[in-house]
C-alpha cells in the first residue's frame, strides 16, 4: 500500500484544523477528479508503520480536532486494510478526536460490514460526478455524495446523514 501525501494543518477536508492523509491508488477516475495524481497504484510513497506513528505524531497538537482519509481510495481492497490499521490506531491513541473518510464506494452497499466502520465517525461516500458538481456543498464535491454519521447509521442499521 502507498500514499500520496500528508498535510499536516488541513482546513479544508472536515471540520477544524485537521491532519490529513491521501491514499495512493484509485480505480474509479471520476471525470475531473480533484486529486488525479492519486489514481496511480505505484506512485507516492509506502504507507509503513512509521507513516502511521508520523500522522499520530501530527494528530497530538491540542489544535487538531481529527484526521481526515482520503485519496486516491483509502477503501479500496488494496488499500482498506492499512486505512483500517490507521483508523484503529488513531481512535485508541485520540478516543475524542474525530476520523473523516472520502471513498467512492457506498456506505450502505460496499462499507457498513467492515470493520473500518467502527473507528470512523463521519464518511463521504459516493463517486463524484462532474455533471452533479457545486461548489456551495459543503464537505463534498457532487450532490449525489452523502455526509454519513457512520456510528449513528451503524446503531440505527440505516443511512443516518451527518448534520456537522
Amino acid at each position: 500500500m502507498r500514499y500520496n501525501k500528508i498535510r499536516k494543518m488541513d482546513i479544508a477536508d472536515g471540520p477544524g484544523v485537521r491532519v490529513s492523509i491521501f491514499m495512493q491508488g484509485c480505480t474509479f477516475n471520476c471525470k475531473n477528479c480533484f486529486n488525479p495524481e492519486t489514481h496511480d497504484f505505484n506512485g507516492g510513497k509506502e504507507f509503513t508503520d512509521n507513516t502511521i506513528a508520523r500522522v499520530l505524531e501530527l494528530c497530538k497538537n491540542e489544535n487538531i480536532e481529527g484526521l481526515s482519509i482520503l485519496g486516491g481510495e483509502p477503501m479500496h481492497p488494496k488499500n482498506i486494510d492499512g486505512t483500517t490499521k490507521l483508523a484503529k490506531e488513531f481512535k485508541e491513541k485520540y478516543p475524542n478526536k474525530n476520523i473523516w473518510v472520502w471513498t467512492g464506494f457506498l456506505f450502505d452497499k460496499d462499507l457498513k460490514d467492515k470493520e473500518v466502520m467502527k473507528y470512523i465517525d463521519v464518511l463521504v461516500d459516493g463517486q463524484y460526478v462532474d455533471e452533479l458538481h457545486d461548489p456551495k456543498l459543503k464537505w463534498k464535491g457532487s450532490s449525489n455524495q452523502r455526509v454519513i454519521d457512520v456510528q449513528e447509521s451503524l446503531k440505527q442499521n440505516e443511512v443516518v446523514l451527518s448534520n456537522k
